[in-house]
């Protein structure tokens, strides 16, 4: 088998994109194929025994589409093949062009019924063909314009694939060939002296009814193209993020050269400030790599001789040397470029309601005007009578209201998300959001703020206060570039702290900083004059010979169990204070996490921090499950994972490491303060920041379905009660009969119900589920000291005169967040009790009145769905 690649032109639409898949699927010997709309290529694996390339091309370009074969070493788009940027441009003007035509030819049409001033030879029925021609002069530049509709539609058509393209191509030449027919009527009126004819045709054109069609079709094909320039722009900045040239050393000579002629093994210098090209090993020197661009988390790296490093990585303090190990498309950061393009190209097709419905539609439509022609001259009818019956049933059945009912919806759903803060990138991910199950979330960034912040301090001597171990830390951390320094050099300067002099400065890399004291006294308590102080981990003090207690290990596990970084601070000989430093949850992530289980959708926090980190992150926000020590293509798999669960899930994000997740997903969600690409390469963007916005999203999504849905009723409902009307089918019995210009009046009907529905959509308000979920009041990554047995809603008071028990319950049967929001519910509703359910535990904290018993508890509990086994 072989694998070729082609770039596709002419695909405007999913339809079309189906259509090249399944002329070249039929070919003989091809095993696989797949189209990508956005980045117009296709991938085609076949046996070259049994077919060649200018076989698939000629395929390709026999339904209407062109073909160009790519390089498999280098499957680019040929220089022939215009950009997304040129395709954007050229559907504005096309835009900007049929709506120059439009205008006037709107006010010439409607003028008169409008009562707006026209010119007088305009006017009366001896200027009937000025006033006809000079419709038919304005609608032609349309047509033309926006012949691709005819073209495309009419060979879709011809391959019994008709699509929306089928529908404006018939309803719109309908009208237009109506039109004309109306033109020659006029002319032979004029001609014979037969006035009334020239009356009745000059009521009847719908000139202005094409053009109007095409040029709205137009409108939506620049927004969808102005959608997909920017979407492949993501492509085009993860590209960039690579350097161009490095610095390589060769023959013992340093030399710069093309990031391209790099080969395994080659020696690479980096100096701070630079970024890294390929992936490798160092082999000298130490330092520390922001990893932010692949792994997403803010915190930087420790890295020394042995030590792996990525590409795309930024070097902040330390030169170093490394060798490559993978270069070229085997690198990390060219495996993420490939991940997003493949997840856009096999993401799951969006069922288009309109376009199902027109593969019915249209034939039917079609047989119907046909049989109407010929019955009704069989039946020994006028020409006239049988063509304005066919043309009637044409135009009634013409696509205005049926190609307005979703992009209306979708207009109005995306105006309102603006509002509220939602950018709606891709009206695919708008569809798909209402049927979400599952909702995969980065940490950094998205649950949590993404910026470390000082949290507490502790004091492990008598000696010292709070302020002094502030003080020594930010007098070390104002000489780092460590995020950590920053949550330190924050909260000193919020105090208006100044450091000190220190002398002897040293960074240790993986340990910490350390350094000579230049203050006389410290809190009152004079220091040994050039006393030794330090700020970091336990190594740092390893390092230090510097004693570390029983206790002080357990409050650095304490610390890191509720999610945060500890900072050891060393003065002299001693270990006298603990910083501890965390990203704090986001305003809002535990409501919109417990929104999202009301909603019956299931939460995971897919993380490349640490095991014991995320498992803290959980605890405080209530999420039902999470993965944490993942590399993007690892994100990318869980999503893929969860969908063969049979979870159609959605993934939310800030990070370029986020990139082919958020790609992967049905809906990619991204945080609107996060990256760029990670914003381009997601469908529905949150401005504000806040995870509530996304539960708002997904009630949006489930309106405009609603409304999308209500819309395709009402566009068939006219069509399909005037369709045997038009057809003449009462007109033998009862002598009614639905010309052309009743039939563009019920059609514009029609579309006129599909708007006002639509419009509905601007009264839509998101439902705040969790207003009063009661452990709001963990609002950090890092809890209270509080032991969690007395930990109780601050919203929840008690009479003085009742008397308050406190008890533990051992649940089982509990597996997730919607779990214990359930058992935690169930008991918060008996009158006076305020529970807490810690899932990881498996158990409930309750306290509870006199007046309840512990078998009233035990039984809310049961009645829930789930059984207590111990209770103390």
């Amino acid at each position: 088998m072989q694998t070729r690649y082609f770039t596709v032109t002419g695909m405007s639409c999913a339809a079309c994109s189906a259509n090249v898949e399944k002329a070249v699927s039929r070919l003989a010997g091809v095993e696989t194929v797949q189209v990508n709309l956005l980045t117009n290529r296709m991938t085609v694996t076949y046996n070259p025994d049994t077919l060649n390339t200018d076989t698939i091309i000629q395929t390709i370009e026999k339904i209407g589409y062109g073909a160009f074969p790519l390089s498999e070493e280098n499957p680019v788009r040929p220089s022939v093949q215009k950009t997304d940027s040129e395709i954007a441009d050229a559907e504005k003007k096309q835009f900007i062009f049929s709506l120059f035509f439009l205008i006037p030819l709107m006010y010439v049409s409607m003028g008169r019924m409008l009562k707006l001033p026209l010119p007088p030879f305009f006017a009366g029925t001896e200027n009937a063909l000025i006033f006809v021609f000079t419709q038919f002069l304005l609608t032609l530049p349309v047509l033309i314009l926006n012949r691709r509709f005819f073209t495309n539609g009419l060979t879709s058509l011809y391959h019994r694939a008709p699509n929306m393209n089928s529908l404006i191509a018939v309803g719109s030449g309908a009208a237009v060939i109506y039109g004309v027919f109306a033109l020659y009527r006029i002319g032979y009126g004029l001609g014979h002296g037969q006035l009334d004819v020239v009356q009745l045709y000059m009521k009847d054109l719908y000139f202005e009814s094409s053009a109007m069609i095409l040029t709205l079709i137009s409108l939506g094909k620049f927004l969808e193209a102005r959608a997909k320039k920017k979407t492949s722009e993501a492509l085009q900045k993860l590209i960039q993020l690579r350097p161009q040239t490095a610095h390589v050393l060769r023959n013992g000579t340093e030399i710069e050269i093309p990031v391209e002629n790099i080969v395994i093994g080659d020696a690479i210098v980096i100096r701070p400030g630079q970024t890294l090209p390929v992936d490798g090993t160092i082999i000298e020197g130490s330092t520390s790599l922001d990893e932010s661009a692949i792994t997403g988390e803010s915190i930087p790296v420790e890295k020394t001789v042995g030590d792996s490093v990525i590409s795309a990585s930024h070097n902040l303090s330390g030169s170093f040397t490394f060798r490559a190990d993978k270069v070229g498309n085997d690198t990390t950061l060219a495996r993420i470029i490939a991940l997003v393009e493949e997840a856009s190209s096999s993401k799951a097709p969006v069922a288009k309601l309109a376009d199902v419905i027109s593969g019915y539609f249209v034939p039917i439509v079609m047989l119907i005007s046909l049989v109407a022609f010929i019955s009704w001259l069989i039946a020994g009818a006028t020409f006239e009578f049988a063509l304005s019956t066919a043309i009637s049933v044409l135009v009634i059945s013409c696509p205005c209201a049926l190609g307005l009912a979703t992009p209306t919806a979708i207009m109005a759903g995306t105006g309102k998300g603006a509002q509220l803060g939602i950018l709606i990138r891709s009206a695919e991910g708008l569809e798909l959001a209402h049927r979400i199950t599952a909702v995969l979330l980065d940490k950094t960034g998205t649950i949590t703020e993404g910026k470390p912040t000082l949290q507490r301090i502790e004091v492990f001597s008598e000696r010292y206060t709070d302020n002094d171990i502030l003080w020594v830390a930010y007098s070390l951390e104002h000489l780092s570039e460590h995020p950590l320094a920053h949550a330190i050099i924050r909260a000193a300067e919020e105090k208006k702290l100044s450091p000190f002099k220190v002398s002897d400065f040293m960074a240790i890399h993986g340990k910490g900083i350390c350094g000579t004291a230049t203050v006389d006294e410290l809190n009152g308590i004079s220091l040994i004059e050039n006393v030794r102080i330090g700020a970091g981990n336990t190594k740092l003090c390893k390092e230090l010979a510097i004693p570390i207690s029983e206790a002080i290990h357990t409050r650095l596990a304490e610390a890191a169990e509720k999610g945060a970084s500890p900072l050891l601070v060393i003065i002299g000989d001693e270990c006298v204070g603990l910083i501890a430093v965390a990203d704090p949850v986001k305003e809002g992530s535990i409501r919109a996490i417990h929104d999202f289980h009301e909603m019956g959708i299931y939460t995971v926090m897919l993380t490349g921090d640490n095991q014991r980190t995320a498992e803290a992150i959980q605890k405080i926000v209530g999420i039902g499950d999470v993965v944490a020590e993942l590399l993007p293509q690892d994100k990318k798999a869980k999503v893929e994972y969860y969908r063969s669960k049979g979870f159609s899930p959605a993934f939310i994000g800030d990070g370029i490491n986020d990139a082919p997740a958020l790609t992967a997903a049905d809906v990619g969600i991204a945080i609107g303060g996060g990256t760029d690409i990670a914003i381009e390469s997601a469908d529905i963007v949150l401005m504000n920041n806040s995870l509530e916005t996304a539960v708002t999203a997904i009630q949006l999504s489930k309106a405009v379905m609603r409304t999308i849905k209500q819309n395709l009723f009402w566009a068939l409902f006219y069509n399909s009660l005037c369709i045997p009307l038009a057809a003449g089918l009462f007109y033998t019995v009862f002598g009614l009969r639905l010309n052309p210009m009743f039939a563009a009046a019920a059609m514009s009907f029609s579309s006129v119900t599909v708007v006002t529905n639509a419009l509905r959509l601007n009264r839509f308000r998101p439902k705040r589920i969790a207003q009063d979920v009661h452990n709001m009041q963990y609002c950090s990554a890092v809890p209270t000291d509080k032991k969690h047995d007395d930990t109780k809603p601050e919203n929840i008071t008690h009479k003085e005169n009742i008397d308050m028990k406190n008890i533990t319950l051992t649940v089982e049967g509990m597996s997730c967040g919607h779990c214990s929001a359930r058992v935690e519910k169930a008991l918060n509703a008996i009158e006076g009790v305020s529970a807490k359910v810690d899932l990881g535990a498996k158990t409930a904290s309750v306290t509870y009145p006199d007046t309840v018993t512990v078998d009233a508890l035990k039984t809310a509990v049961t009645d829930a769905g789930y059984s207590v086994t111990a209770s103390h």
